[in-house]
């Protein structure tokens, strides 16, 4: 007979808490976008290029997701790192049309400064083996069997 794996989780590297504190800020600054654009909605600005209320419910239900993935990261539960490595992936392409085709250097350069490094925190050796610990004991069970 096996032993159950432990319900506790492992020690959650400062590579986990660095990534989630950074997607939780990616998170937050969506939906406060999302607010500013209903707020700009309501006082009546020009829709005609843009939905405002489009927009930000598209910016709210990502930057909802993202938060989500964020906290998730921070609290030490191992499906945030899902929705954050694919967050940073889909806003790696944005980062690049930023600095480049939409010419916006200083957006791209915020962007980047947040994306890359939590990207490659979440991809991380300490992170993926915060990972891998939680299949370790129960892989090792099937083996056994």
């Amino acid at each position: 007979m096996s032993e159950q794996p432990s319900s506790v989780p492992s020690v959650l590297p400062n590579t986990v808490r660095w990534a989630g504190a950074l997607v939780t800020l990616e998170g937050v600054v969506a939906l406060v976008l999302a607010a500013i654009l209903v707020v700009r909605g309501l006082q009546g600005h020009d829709q005609s290029i843009a939905s405002s209320y489009g927009t930000a419910a598209w910016a709210g239900i990502l930057g909802g997701g993202v938060l989500a993935g964020g906290l998730a990261l921070l609290r030490g539960h191992r499906w945030g790192r899902s929705l954050a490595v694919l967050a940073q992936l889909l806003l790696v392409p944005v980062v690049w049309s930023l600095l480049t085709g939409s010419h916006q250097p200083v957006y791209g350069t915020l962007l980047g400064i947040v994306v890359v490094p939590a990207l490659l925190l979440l991809l991380s050796g300490p992170t993926s083996a915060w990972m891998a610990d939680a299949y370790g004991d129960e892989g090792a069970a099937k083996d056994a069997d």
